[in-house]
């Protein structure tokens, strides 16, 4: 194992991720997570849409050259239906790569860097990933544990939720997230228009409706 890859999964890699649920606060509110069990469905299903969908990407992008980062980055704009949702991810790429240019200063994540509006997350990762040595298979696993982990220590910090509990599910989800993973990175190997593009509604319909609220604790 790379250790650039535990940096990368650390969420205390100054990415910005803390400030973003994942959608956990908004469910939350709606009585839809309220507990350990609830919880792990969520995390479940989203893993296997959008998690699958972002390591995807995120595998193709380590795997790809500039010129692919470009057309990937359109890939990644029709994967996410939600005005919201495309700036929010944006901002995580710029900040993605303001750490990984800090960490890993390459030509590639400079270019990175002058994209319109900043980078896709997803892309950003997989550049960032690529410039500190890791394989698309990795980067993918990175990502798909991303988006079991960052919700669920929003939900932490939400409901008070034990974080021994809590633990629990993501060891549960662990090899989920490695089939994830390895099914994003076998993907990312054939053209960019077969790369999944597994939906999840109410991830969507939640985004919009997260926007609006006046009080929020996360920016997402």
């Amino acid at each position: 194992m790379h250790a650039a890859m535990l940096l990368l999964a650390d969420g205390r890699f100054p990415a910005g991720g803390h400030t973003h649920s994942g959608g956990m606060e908004l469910v939350i509110a709606d009585g839809a997570v309220h507990d350990a069990a609830s919880m792990k469905e969520f995390l479940a299903g989203r893993l296997r849409t959008q998690g699958l969908v972002q390591a995807a990407l995120a595998a193709a992008a380590c795997g790809t050259d500039a010129a692919g980062h470009a057309d990937l980055d359109a890939h990644a704009s029709a994967r996410h239906p939600a005005a919201v949702q495309r700036r929010v991810s944006r901002t995580q790429g710029r900040a993605l790569v303001r750490a990984g240019r800090a960490c890993w200063p390459t030509p590639d994540l400079d270019r990175l860097a002058a994209t319109p509006g900043g980078p896709h997350q997803a892309i950003a990762l997989g550049v960032v990933a690529a410039a500190a040595g890791l394989r698309p298979q990795e980067v993918a696993l990175v990502s798909a544990l991303g988006a079991v982990q960052g919700p669920a220590t929003a939900a932490v910090r939400l409901l008070g939720l034990d974080p021994y509990a809590v633990h629990r599910v993501l060891a549960d989800l662990a090899g989920d997230c490695q089939a994830v993973a390895e099914t994003a990175a076998l993907a990312a190997r054939g053209s960019f228009w077969d790369l999944p593009a597994d939906t999840g509604p109410r991830l969507d319909i939640d985004a919009v409706r997260h926007e609006q609220w006046e009080v929020r604790l996360f920016a997402s």
